[in-house]
């Protein structure tokens, strides 16, 4: 196997468990109370299961910008123009941007619930909000590359995949703005029905890609070496 497909087949495990390990962060987060007091409360009232979701987001977070460096580094058809490489370079900055934001919610933030100190948790908070904007340049990334899938050839999933998958980037991005920029409540459903489906194609894509350049380095081992 040579290097680029070797670099190629580690990202693709490394995206696969990212998209894994969010999907059930997501599903278990719950959603985030306007009024900050209650979510004081909810905080406090559901501390271990917040801890969990917050520190497994952070994990995820993290690994997606690993897979992100890595397919930076292979030389692939994944950043073979302008659009694909901008995109897996702004996918690491989103990441570490929201890693931050789940780190602070699973230690400071959570500390302030559970004294109830609304001194520490209000800043806090509002700080956390600001750095969670990472998940729109994610999904902005994601929409990309789901994109790019859906124009190639020979494309590490199906096409109404792809499609599907470029769909629920734009969406997440859309909710995202909808609900965190201009407090509708109906674009946070919006940020994590499209999170949760793009999630799950960017796993089947990860899965797709290490187990599709595995197949083409075996084929290269079992070939007949000329005379």
């Amino acid at each position: 196997m040579s290097r680029p497909e070797q670099r190629v087949r580690v990202a693709g495990v490394w995206l696969a468990l990212a998209s894994i390990t969010l999907v059930l962060a997501l599903a278990f987060h719950g959603p985030p109370s306007p009024d900050l007091g209650m979510q004081m409360m909810h905080i406090a009232d559901g501390s271990l299961r917040w801890s969990i979701v917050h520190w497994a987001a952070a994990a995820s977070l993290s690994s997606f910008a690993v897979a992100a460096l890595i397919v930076l580094t292979a030389d692939s058809r994944l950043t073979q123009d302008w659009l694909t490489l901008s995109a897996w370079a702004l996918l690491p900055v989103g990441a570490l941007w929201t890693t931050s934001t789940a780190v602070a919610e699973a230690t400071v933030i959570f500390d302030a619930a559970i004294a109830g100190d609304r001194q520490v948790f209000d800043p806090w908070w509002k700080y956390a909000e600001g750095r969670a904007n990472g998940f729109a340049v994610m999904a902005l990334a994601f929409t990309a590359i789901a994109a790019n899938e859906a124009r190639t050839a020979h494309g590490g999933t199906p096409l109404w995949a792809s499609r599907t998958a470029a769909v629920a980037g734009a969406a997440s991005f859309v909710g995202w703005v909808l609900g965190s920029w201009l407090d509708l409540p109906f674009g946070a459903p919006i940020w994590l029905v499209g999170s949760i489906v793009m999630c799950l194609w960017l796993a089947w894509f990860g899965l797709t890609v290490a187990r599709v350049e595995a197949g083409r380095a075996s084929i290269r081992r079992d070939a007949p070496s000329g005379a």
